[in-house]
């Protein structure tokens, strides 16, 4: 037990050290802050459906497929999967769904791939012929072979991933929860864990709902959308929308001989879009979709061009803009 004179003491000697004060005060009174994880989702994924969830670190991402898998119970609302209310965590709707954590392993480490299917199979009672069947095209898409006996602490990353995959779809779920699923693998990986998703989607079109930092897994994957700002949704369609939407330009590059009798010329060339750069032998220019094809024509005419090329903006940077509310400011 702590006497009041141990308390005094403890204060003289530290009084003075920084922080020290506030430190005592969120002992004795601390402040709650009440804050909105998710409001305003209102959505729908169908069956054979990838759809991107998409926003910044705190946004709400990871919170709504822990409501949608049952994990977290919210304070109001209500949602459906599968006919199911997902927080009721009822057995029929546990068998139909399966939640993939890249940053949370779900196996047993001190086992190998093969008993920890075993056991799942138990769980699941998923019948021995249909078990074996699913099992063996699993690991023949994921090209996995002498890995299954291998324990899975003594594993790669991208081996792991890949035994979680195999190890969350075993069921033949319907809905799928994918947070993360390539964070930390190599680029290989990568791409060998975006195909499988793309041909397991065509084999047995379940609803899949994908969190990504990755731009690439967005691009890859999913036809659709959804953008979360503070934990409403701000967004929710395809990816050709918000280039035509939110990034209503193209950029055009420019390589010109350096020696050319009409070198270019900032100034004049603000007349045809937004000048992003401009050196004497190359420009890029941000030109309005709708004139890029007269602007075009007007570079070609007046200069000596070597090349030109005509690029869309780069998604990632067009859904950073609308995640940060920036999404009507000039581009």
């Amino acid at each position: 037990m702590i006497k009041v004179q141990d308390l005094r003491k403890i204060f003289k000697v530290h009084r003075k050290k920084p922080g020290f004060a506030a430190s005592v005060k969120s002992l004795i009174r601390r402040d709650w802050i009440d804050k909105v994880a998710v409001t305003g989702s209102t959505f729908e994924v169908n069956e054979g459906e990838i759809v991107g969830l998409i926003g910044a670190n705190g946004a709400g991402k990871t919170t709504l497929v822990k409501m949608l898998s049952g994990i977290i119970h919210p304070t109001s609302g209500k949602a459906e999967v599968l006919g199911h209310v997902p927080w009721k965590r009822e057995d029929a709707f546990r068998r139909q769904i399966a939640l993939i954590m890249g940053q949370k392993a779900q196996l047993w480490w001190d086992l190998p791939g093969a008993d920890c299917f075993e056991l799942l199979r138990e769980i699941y009672q998923i019948p021995p012929e249909q078990y074996r069947k699913t099992l063996d095209k699993l690991t023949e898409m994921l090209q996995i072979g002498e890995e299954m006996n291998i324990q899975l602490r003594r594993l790669s990353l991208g081996e792991r991933m890949k035994m979680e995959l195999i190890a969350a779809l075993l069921h033949s779920p319907r809905v799928v929860y994918l947070d993360e699923p390539t964070i930390g693998l190599d680029i290989t990986t990568q791409r060998a864990v975006r195909d499988f998703l793309l041909d397991y989607r065509q084999k047995n079109a379940p609803a899949m709902i994908l969190t990504s930092h990755y731009m690439e897994d967005i691009e890859r994957l999913c036809e659709r959308i959804i953008i979360i700002r503070e934990g409403e949704i701000v967004y929710d369609g395809s990816l050709d929308r918000v280039m035509r939407e939110y990034a209503p330009y193209k950029q055009l590059r420019l390589n010109v001989h350096r020696d050319s009798a009409n070198p270019l010329d900032a100034a004049s060339l603000e007349m045809m879009g937004k000048v992003v750069e401009c050196d004497p032998g190359s420009l890029c220019l941000r030109v309005d979709r709708d004139k890029v094809p007269e602007v075009a024509a007007e570079l070609l005419r007046k200069y000596s061009v070597i090349d030109l090329s005509i690029e869309d903006p780069e998604i990632g940077d067009t859904i950073e803009r609308i995640m940060a509310g920036k999404a009507n400011e000039a581009l």
